[in-house]
């Protein structure tokens, strides 16, 4: 299917001379940008999206809320904690909405017995392999990890704790991270890279001794490409990076913050 776009005038209003041919023989309207458009079904709600969107983008649209911890608008998916899992007829597996293009005739459930069940086991992983102490934790009561603890019914995990050993970095002079707290979302590292330009976040090691890590593994006041604007702080869904000074409860994150940044450079909206 294919849909305009920026095209207000009726039909009717256009002249002969406004019409174009194609060369498949097909009339289209010239000076107009053509958009290749999908139909799928969302949880039993008709969605007609852009070609290329996905899963996730179309959810939204139809006003389906899919769980996401990895995900933030403004800047790349990756897939990373797999909350945004969905199932598509015809596919076996699982696949996570935030990374899956749409495709034509989609029927896509976004919450059935296993999902919610997966999901609930995703987020019993997190905090067992974690140091999740949330009394004593800067976020506590503005935490995404504790908000989707909540909404998928988890109130205690089935999962010993592993109890690691991680460290706390606090040579910034501003900030410092809990690496106790870190979820492994990686949106410190795509937020400063993506938006902020200056890449000094990254992920070092693999399995369970997988961290993020500041320059090239430098504590992070060493780090001279740090410009100290505090979007990985504003982007972390936990409380393990945090504003110094910052006590248990007290932790805001500024999403509306990254939102506006995304678009000031094409807006040119340089004052909030």
């Amino acid at each position: 299917m294919l849909g305009l776009i920026g095209f207000k005038a009726p039909l009717t209003s256009l002249k002969r001379e406004d019409w174009v041919q194609d060369l498949r023989g097909e009339h289209l309207l010239s000076g107009l940008k053509l958009m290749s458009v999908k139909t799928l079904t969302i949880d039993g709600v008709d969605v007609a999206i852009e070609e290329g969107s996905t899963v996730l983008a179309a959810a939204k649209a139809a006003g389906v809320r899919i769980p996401v911890l990895c995900h933030l608008d403004g800047i790349s998916d990756v897939g990373a904690c797999r909350l945004c899992l969905v199932e598509i007829r015809g596919i076996r597996k699982l696949l996570p909405a935030c990374v899956t293009e749409v495709a034509e005739g989609m029927e896509i459930h976004t919450h059935t017995p296993e999902i919610d069940e997966y999901r609930k086991m995703i987020v019993e992983l997190l905090f067992s392999e974690g140091n999740h102490v949330c009394a004593v934790c800067v976020s506590n009561g503005n935490c995404e990890l504790q908000d989707m603890a909540i909404e998928v019914g988890m109130d205690h995990t089935r999962f010993s704790y592993n109890f690691p050993q991680r460290e706390v970095d606090i040579s910034h002079p501003q900030f410092g991270i809990d690496h106790n707290r870190c979820i492994l979302c990686t949106r410190c590292v795509r937020v400063c890279d993506e938006i902020e330009g200056a890449h000094v976040w990254d992920v070092a090691g693999r399995g369970a001794d997988a961290r993020v890590i500041t320059g090239l593994n430098q504590v992070w006041g060493e780090v001279t490409a740090c410009t100290a604007c505090g979007k990985c702080v504003d982007a972390c869904p936990t409380g393990s990076i945090f504003r110094k000074g910052s006590t248990v409860e007290e932790m805001v994150h500024d999403h509306s913050k990254l939102e506006f940044l995304v678009t000031a450079r094409e807006k040119r909206q340089w004052l909030r």
